[in-house]
Formats: structure tokens, C-alpha cells, sequence
């Protein structure tokens, strides 16, 4: 089974534009588990232009799947990291200036960093998953890090899809199958959309869950929260 966990960073975006609370992000969140979801992810950035530190603090108690935080570890992140404990903390290399995740980690240059980081986050018994691309070699020394899981970074797939699926997936099922040989679990994320997820799924060996939010959303903007939810998750089975 492949789990779903919906990315609402998009939610507070719409709530930020205008101020006040809504979209009101604590139910948001709620009915995406209600609608089917496997998992709620955020992504605090540090200006705060989306998901902000008290929207993590307040959605902690009232998540009943999985809580995934997505992040650059510094140190202000591992201190949230470490007082929500979340079930997932997936890392990634982001400045802070960043408008979305554009690469994965090149582990070799950041082997001591992440390592660090992991072994902290596991002791706190948070589960723990690096974004990365679909090179090999790079995804063995994830392993080194001690890492449970890697997240593959998905828009090379997207972009390559609609002029050859096979070719475009191609990379990512050689990379599954590497993290998997080495211990690792397998999640995927960015720019995955009702176009291609099913061909990604039923592809894919041992994925284990794929963190999707802007194409949901914006699905969402036509056909409504719960069947946008139900169109994702049927892609899945």
C-alpha cells in the first residue's frame, strides 16, 4: 500500500493573501484525514509565507494519521522538529529564500551535516527521510546516514511524462530499487497530479507513500476537497 499525505502549505497561502483564518487550516487538515488521507504534510519556510510555526504547534494535537515537516534542518527547524515530534521529518536542501524545492541533497558534500541531524531526530524517535534525485551512488550514501527513508524528487518525472512515461520513470524505479537493497523506504514528491501518478504507482517498486499538495490542490479549485482526495487516493490502488 501507498499512502497519501496531503501537502495544505497552498491552504495558508490562500489564508495568508488575505489574513484572518480562511481558509481556517486546522479543519482543512482534519477534513483531508475525514476525505481519506493517509497523512498531512507542511512545510514551514522562514518567512512564514505559507504554513507558519503556530499553524505546526497547532496542528500536532489534533492530527490522528501522520504528520510529515518538510524543511531545511537548521537549527531553528530541528528545535521545532524536537517539540512537535512529528511522526516524519523529510529534509531537505532549500535556501531560505527558496520558492519550492528545485534538488534533492548531494549526500557526499553534506554526509557529516545529515548524519548529525538524523542521529539527533532518531533519538527523538522522529522518523527520518532525505529529498533526493535518482542518482545511485547518491542514494547509498543516504544510507549511511541512517535515514529510514528517502523522498525522491518527482518533477523530472513530471516534465518527461507526456512525451514518454516509460522513459521518464525509468530512472526512479532503478533508484527505488537501489534505496530499497540498502534498507531505506521510499517516499516521492513534487509535481505529481491526477496526469501521472497512476503510471508513477503502478511503476514504482516499494514506494511507500507520495506527499503531494499543489496539484491536489488545484485539482481542488474544480472538483472539491473530498473528491480530489478520493481521485488521488484511487490512483494509488
Amino acid at each position: 500500500m501507498t499512502n497519501l499525505s496531503v501537502n495544505i502549505n497552498k491552504i495558508a497561502t490562500l489564508r495568508n493573501a488575505r489574513g484572518g483564518n480562511i481558509p481556517d487550516v486546522e479543519k482543512v487538515a482534519i477534513d483531508c484525514e475525514r476525505f481519506g488521507a493517509d497523512g498531512i504534510t507542511v512545510h514551514p519556510r522562514p518567512d512564514e509565507r505559507h504554513i507558519r510555526r503556530s499553524d505546526v504547534y497547532a496542528l500536532r494535537p489534533i492530527i490522528r494519521t501522520e504528520f510529515n515537516i518538510e524543511g531545511y534542518p537548521s537549527e531553528d527547524f530541528i528545535d521545532l522538529l524536537l517539540k512537535v515530534k512529528p511522526e516524519q521529518a523529510t529534509l531537505v536542501p532549500d535556501a531560505p529564500d527558496a520558492l519550492t524545492s528545485t534538488a534533492g541533497w548531494d549526500v557526499a558534500d553534506h554526509l557529516d551535516f545529515l548524519t548529525s541531524v538524523v542521529d539527533r531526530l532518531k533519538e527523538a524517535g522522529i522518523r527520518t527521510s532525505i529529498f533526493v534525485g535518482t542518482d545511485i551512488e547518491n542514494i547509498k550514501l543516504a544510507a549511511k546516514t541512517g535515514a529510514d527513508r528517502i523522498e525522491l524528487y518527482t518533477e523530472p518525472y513530471a516534465v518527461a511524462y507526456p512525451k514518454d512515461p516509460a522513459a521518464a520513470v525509468a530512472p526512479f524505479v532503478a533508484a527505488s530499487e537501489a534505496a530499497h537493497k540498502v534498507g531505506l523506504g521510499v517516499n516521492a514528491g513534487h509535481d505529481l497530479s491526477l496526469v501521472n501518478l497512476r503510471y508513477f504507482y503502478e511503476n514504482l517498486p516499494h514506494l511507500n507513500e507520495v506527499s503531494i499538495g499543489h496539484c491536489l490542490i488545484c485539482d481542488a479549485l474544480y472538483l472539491g476537497l473530498e473528491k480530489t482526495i478520493a481521485a488521488y487516493k484511487n490512483c494509488l490502488k
